[in-house]
C-alpha cells in the first residue's frame, strides 16, 4: 500500500472530494463502504485489474446495453440473522433474498449472452454459482411483495378459508345491523369505525342504551359512542380466534424457511458482496464518463507521462459553466525527475502540480483519469506532499519551521520511488538565506532519484536545470497586454513572476512601481527581464502553431471529404456496372429455362400423340431459336472481350450494345425514348431502353 506523507496528503491534493463525487455514485451501502476504505495500490497488476474493470463497465454505459445488476438493498443485518440459530426473517426479507438471487442470475445469463466480451467484469463473477433451490424455497413461501403464500402449508390454507368465511359473516351481519340501526335514526354521520381491531357502529350518544352490544369509547365531543353489536360479537371472536391461528402458523412458517435458508448463507453472502463490487465499479464507470476519464498505459517503472490531462474538479466546474479548461502535457522519468514551475501568482502553478498529483493517486486507486488514453502512468510507493500553510501551533512551530520539518522527512526517506510536490519551495524565510536552503534540498532530492514538482519565484531553482542533472523548468504563461494568466504550463523554459505587470494590474501607483524598480538589483531585473521578453515569444509562437494546426486540420477535412465523395461515385458506377451485367445474364438465364421447359413438354408431346410431324415441327422451331442464341451469346462473349460496360444513361456520341444480340454501334441521334445507332454504316431507328453504353477495353501492351 501507498505510504503518505504527511497523514493528509490526499487531502491535500483534494482526493477526498473525488470520493465524494464518488459517493454520489454509489447506490448500495457495500459500495459506499469501497469508497470510504479506498486504498492506493502499489501492485501494478492490481492496478491494472481495477482500472481495466472500470473501464470495461464505461465501455457498457456508452454502448447503450444495460447491465442487469439493479439490488440496491443493504442487506448485512438480515445475513446476519440469517447465520444466527433461532433466527427468523419477515416476509418482506425472504422477497429479498429472492431479488438477490434473481438478480444473480440475471448477471451470470448476461455474461453468457456477451461470452468474452468483458473478462476482467466476468472474471469477477466466476467461482459464483446460482443456487436456484434458494428461489424454490423462497418462492413456496411468500411472493414478490413479500407476503406469505396461502399454499404455504396446509394449515395456513385451512385457517385462511375459514378466516375468509367468518370474516365475510361478520361484513355480512353488521352491515344488517348497520341499516336497521340507520333506519331507527340512531347512527351518527360518520356511521362506522374500528376500535382495537374491532368493526362498531357510531351511535349518537343519546341511544346508547337502546342499542345492545359492547361499548368500546365514546367521541371527543361525547356526543357519539362506538358500540359493536350483538349480533356480532361472536363472529369478532372467532375471527380473532382465527387470526391468532394464522399469525402463529405464519411465524412457523417462516422460522422453517429461514432454517432452510440459512443452509445457502456462503451462497447469498457472496452474491450480496459481488453485487457490492458491481454497483462501486459502476460509480467509478459513471464518474468517469462525467469528467471524461480514460484508462492510461500502465508502466511498472516510476514514471509518469500525461497528455492532455486535466484537474478533475476544475474540469467538471469548468464544464458546469461552459468553460474550457486548459490542459497539461508533462513527463517525468529517469531523466527529468524534478520539475521546477515558476510563473506569476495566481497563475495556475499549484493547480497544475495538485493535477498531477490527483490523477496519480486516482489511476493507483482504479479511478479512470481526465486526460488522453496515450498517457503513462507508473507505481510510486511514497506521495509526500507539502501544499500551504504547515504552520503548528501544537508543536510551536512557524510556517518555516514547520516547513523545515517537512523537508527533513523528505530528505530522509525519498527514493526512486517516490513522488513529491512541493509548494513554493523555501518561503517564509529571508528570500537569500531561503534560496540557498532551497537550491540545496532539491540538490538532495535529485540525488536520491526521487521524482517530484516544485513551485518557486526563487531565480537560483530556475537556472538549477542547466547545473543538476535530471531538474527541468515549466513556466505558467501570461499575456502581459491583457495583463492576465493564461493557466498554460510550458516546458523546457523557466518563468517571469511578472511582479512589476500584476502590480500595475492591482492599480499600485506607477511612482511607487519605478521606485520598486530602480531599488530591484540590476542583475536580478534583468534576468527577470529576459525571462519575461522569452516567455512573451513563446506565447506568441504557440498562438501560430495553433493557427496553423487548425488549418491543417481543415485541409485535412476537405481532402477526406473530396475521398469521400470521389468513393462513392466509383462504388455508383461500379454497382450500376454489375446491374447491367446480371441484367444480360438474366435475360440468358431465363431464355434457357425456358428452353429446358419446352423440350420437355415436346417429350411429352412425343409419347402421346400420333402426329409425330407437328412435334418434329416445334422441336426445329425451338433448335432454330437456340441456333439464334447461341449465335447471341457468341456474339456476347466477343462484345465482351472488346468492350466494358459503362454505368450510365447512353449520350450522342456514345458507343452503344444492343441487350439481345449484343451488336456494337455509335448513338448518332437521341429523341426520348427513340434513338438512331449507326453500325458499320448503317443507321438504326431503335428504342433506346434496349441499349447500353460501353467502351473499347484497354488492350495489355505486349512484351519487348
Amino acid at each position: 500500500m501507498m505510504q503518505l506523507y504527511p497523514a493528509h496528503a490526499a487531502e491535500a491534493l483534494e482526493f477526498n472530494k473525488v470520493c465524494d463525487l464518488l459517493l454520489h455514485k454509489c447506490r448500495t451501502d457495500a459500495a459506499r463502504e469501497r469508497v470510504v476504505n479506498i486504498r492506493f495500490h502499489t501492485r501494478m497488476d492490481h492496478m491494472e485489474k481495477e482500472l481495466q474493470q472500470t473501464n470495461e463497465f464505461k465501455s457498457i454505459q456508452g454502448g447503450g446495453d444495460h447491465f442487469p445488476n439493479e439490488f440496491t438493498r443493504n442487506m448485512s443485518k438480515e445475513l446476519k440473522l440469517l447465520s444466527i440459530t433461532g433466527g427468523v426473517l419477515s416476509g418482506e426479507q425472504l422477497a429479498a433474498f429472492l431479488q438477490l438471487t434473481l438478480n444473480i442470475k440475471d448477471v451470470l445469463q448476461w455474461f453468457k449472452k456477451h461470452n468474452e466480451l468483458f473478462p476482467q467484469l466476468r472474471m469477477l463473477s466466476e467461482r459464483i454459482v446460482y443456487e436456484k433451490k434458494i428461489a424454490e424455497v423462497i418462492s413456496a413461501v411468500v411472493d414478490d411483495n413479500g407476503v406469505i403464500r396461502d399454499n404455504a402449508s396446509k394449515e395456513l390454507m385451512a385457517i385462511r378459508s375459514e378466516l375468509g368465511k367468518a370474516r365475510h359473516e361478520a361484513r355480512r351481519t353488521f352491515d344488517s345491523v348497520l341499516r336497521k340501526l340507520g333506519k331507527q335514526g340512531y347512527l351518527a354521520d360518520i356511521s362506522e369505525s374500528f376500535y382495537n381491531g374491532r368493526r362498531t357502529a357510531a351511535v349518537l350518544a343519546e341511544y346508547k342504551r337502546i342499542v345492545k352490544g359492547i361499548l368500546h369509547g365514546e367521541s371527543d365531543t361525547a356526543k357519539t359512542v362506538f358500540i359493536e353489536p350483538e349480533e356480532t360479537i361472536e363472529l369478532n371472536n372467532e375471527i380473532f380466534s382465527l387470526e391468532r391461528q394464522e399469525t402463529k402458523e405464519i411465524h412457523r412458517i417462516l422460522v422453517q424457511a429461514t432454517k432452510d435458508l440459512s443452509e445457502f448463507h456462503a451462497h447469498l453472502e457472496a452474491y450480496y458482496h459481488l453485487c457490492g463490487i458491481y454497483d462501486y465499479i459502476r460509480a467509478k464507470a459513471l464518474l468517469a464518463i462525467d469528467m471524461d476519464g480514460n484508462m492510461p498505459r500502465l508502466s511498472p517503472h516510476p514514471q509518469l507521462h500525461l497528455i492532455k490531462a486535466r484537474h478533475p474538479l476544475l474540469y467538471l466546474r469548468n464544464k458546469q459553466q461552459q468553460k474550457p479548461t486548459i490542459p497539461l502535457n508533462i513527463l517525468l522519468d529517469r531523466q527529468q525527475r524534478i520539475l521546477i514551475i515558476s510563473g506569476p501568482n495566481a497563475g495556475g502553478k499549484t493547480v497544475s502540480m495538485k493535477t498531477v498529483g490527483l490523477l496519480q493517486l486516482m489511476a493507483q486507486a482504479g479511478l479512470l483519469i481526465p486526460a488522453d488514453e496515450n498517457s503513462e502512468l507508473g507505481i510510486f510507493k511514497q506521495l509526500m506532499v507539502q501544499i500551504g500553510d504547515t504552520q503548528s501551533i501544537e508543536h510551536e512551530l512557524s510556517t518555516y519551521s514547520a516547513h523545515l520539518a517537512d523537508m527533513k522527512h523528505f530528505m530522509s526517506f525519498a527514493n526512486g520511488k517516490t513522488l513529491f510536490f512541493i509548494d513554493e519551495l523555501g518561503s517564509g524565510s529571508d528570500p537569500n538565506l531561503g534560496g540557498a536552503f532551497a537550491e540545496a534540498i532539491v540538490e538532495d532530492l535529485a540525488a536520491k532519484h526521487a521524482l517530484g514538482i516544485i513551485t518557486t519565484h526563487y531565480l537560483n531553482l530556475k537556472v538549477m536545470a542547466g547545473k543538476v542533472r535530471g531538474i527541468f523548468n515549466g513556466a505558467m504563461a501570461f499575456d502581459e497586454e491583457k495583463l492576465e494568466p493564461l493557466y498554460q504550463l510550458t516546458i523546457g523554459k523557466p518563468g517571469s513572476s511578472y511582479t512589476f505587470a500584476i502590480a500595475q494590474r492591482s492599480g499600485l501607483p506607477p511612482a511607487v512601481i519605478e521606485r520598486a524598480r530602480q531599488l530591484t538589483q540590476r542583475e536580478h531585473f534583468k534576468l527577470d527581464k529576459m525571462l519575461h521578453q522569452t516567455e512573451q515569444q513563446s506565447v506568441r509562437l504557440s498562438d501560430k502553431e495553433k493557427e496553423l494546426d487548425k488549418l491543417l486540420k481543415e485541409n485535412q477535412k476537405l481532402k477526406k471529404s473530396y475521398e469521400e465523395l470521389t468513393n462513392k461515385e466509383k462504388l455508383k458506377q461500379q454497382q450500376e456496372t454489375i446491374r447491367l451485367q446480371n441484367a444480360i445474364k438474366k435475360e440468358e438465364l431465363d431464355y434457357l429455362r425456358d428452353t429446358e421447359r419446352k423440350f420437355k413438354q415436346i417429350i411429352q408431346d412425343w409419347k402421346k400423340t400420333t402426329n409425330k410431324q407437328e412435334v418434329i415441327t416445334a422441336a426445329e422451331n425451338v433448335l432454330f431459336r437456340k441456333k439464334q442464341v447461341d449465335t447471341n451469346a457468341a456474339a456476347a462473349r466477343k462484345a465482351d472481350k472488346n468492350y466494358e460496360l459503362i454505368a450510365r444513361k447512353p449520350h450522342t456520341g456514345d458507343l452503344v450494345r444492343n441487350k439481345v444480340n449484343h451488336q456494337v454501334g455509335t448513338l448518332e441521334e437521341l429523341r426520348d425514348k427513340k434513338a438512331v445507332v449507326k453500325i458499320g454504316n448503317m443507321p438504326f431507328h431503335v428504342t433506346i431502353d434496349e441499349w447500353v453504353t460501353v467502351k473499347l477495353r484497354d488492350k495489355p501492351k505486349g512484351k519487348k
